[in-house]
């Protein structure tokens, strides 16, 4: 409510002085032109005086017509002058004004998104703390057999390693921003995909796995641990926003240059306007009180500048008749060629 009253008594402020501009401006065009009726009024009567009683003939005549000729032109510079002044103040106006409202439009979106991210990164830390803490309380109040032990164990150890991957998003989001180095290696892009699939596989076993790759595609040098996270998070996604089954189709080519790899999805998808905003940090669809999935809205943004590291680009693309295909490119000039092992997946 503040921050609307700031910004109507912000406009107030400038419509007054564009009204206030507007009104000196015809005040001064009309003081220009008292002016110089005074003055022209003067040297027509000299010059209806002096051909009057000597004839335009004269020296006199003619030096008061170059004076004439002289006032006509400095009017119209004075005119020119005022005229240009007022389009140029207008101008500095407008785009004072532009890029005022445009900060104040980033401030209010990066307001809204820090806040979704707290709701977000609240509500992500107390999930796993919470199931963790429950386990270890069902530990010490009851005597377990060993299968329930198990079973708690078990569920124990995937909130830690949810709660793990959470801390190593944020801590990875902080390093992006100041200095990321690549620890370079060779890197089987075609491994590492199909090991993703087989662990998410295990992981939803609603969801169905389609892989369709190259023979023979090159490695990359990179880094293991930042590209795993890129699919890891580009893979989870499109389960996670397919309302359905998830159906994943991954496609894995070398066009030239660059092993292409394109992650399919038959789930929601990107309305054209969010295309734009998705890779920003921090940044997720709606309302942070309203939305179902979970997520903070760091793994776009973590996935386009690993990606931008490698020297690589990734698009959002429309998958048909729904659905959405993340399509990255990264080099592999320079880069050896090996026989890349395949793992069996059920569809």
């Amino acid at each position: 409510m503040q921050n609307s009253r700031l910004r109507l008594l912000s406009y107030v402020v400038i419509a007054y002085m564009l009204m206030a501009f507007a009104w000196w401006s015809v005040l001064l065009f009309q003081k220009n032109q008292n002016a110089f009726d005074a003055q022209r009024e003067l040297l027509e009567w000299q010059l209806a005086s002096e051909q009057k009683f000597n004839g335009t003939a004269t020296e006199r005549f003619a030096i008061l017509l170059s004076q004439m000729e002289e006032l006509r032109a400095a009017n119209r510079r004075q005119e020119w002058m005022i005229t240009s002044e007022a389009i140029v103040f207008v101008i500095i106006l407008i785009t004072g004004i532009y890029l005022i409202d445009r900060g104040y439009r980033k401030e209010v979106e990066s307001a809204r998104q820090k806040r979704n991210f707290l709701l977000s990164i609240t509500h992500e830390l107390k999930s796993p703390i919470a199931s963790i803490q429950l386990v270890l309380e069902t530990f010490l109040k009851r005597d377990l057999k060993r299968p329930a032990i198990t079973k708690f164990s078990q569920s124990a150890l995937k909130e830690t390693k949810r709660l793990y991957n959470l801390v190593n998003n944020l801590l990875l989001s902080a390093k992006l921003e100041e200095a990321y180095q690549i620890n370079t290696e060779e890197v089987d892009v075609s491994l590492l995909v199909n090991d993703l699939v087989a662990e998410l596989e295990e992981k939803y076993p609603e969801a169905q796995f389609e892989v369709e790759e190259e023979t023979d595609l090159p490695n990359l040098q990179g880094d293991l641990s930042g590209l795993t996270s890129v699919f890891l998070n580009l893979l989870e996604n499109a389960i996670k926003y397919s309302k359905e089954a998830a159906q994943i189709h991954v496609k894995l080519q070398q066009a030239g240059k660059y092993a292409e790899i394109a992650i399919s999805d038959q789930g929601i998808g990107i309305s054209n306007k969010e295309k734009k905003m998705v890779f920003q940090k921090f940044y997720r669809v709606g309302s942070e009180d309203t939305r179902s999935t979970k997520g903070t809205g760091l793994g776009l943004y973590i996935v386009r500048e690993i990606i931008r590291a490698h020297n690589g680009t990734i698009r959002i693309l429309d998958n048909k008749p729904r659905g959405t295909i993340m399509s990255l490119r990264l080099p592999v000039e320079g880069v050896k060629e090996s026989t890349t092992r395949k793992l069996s997946l059920q569809t």
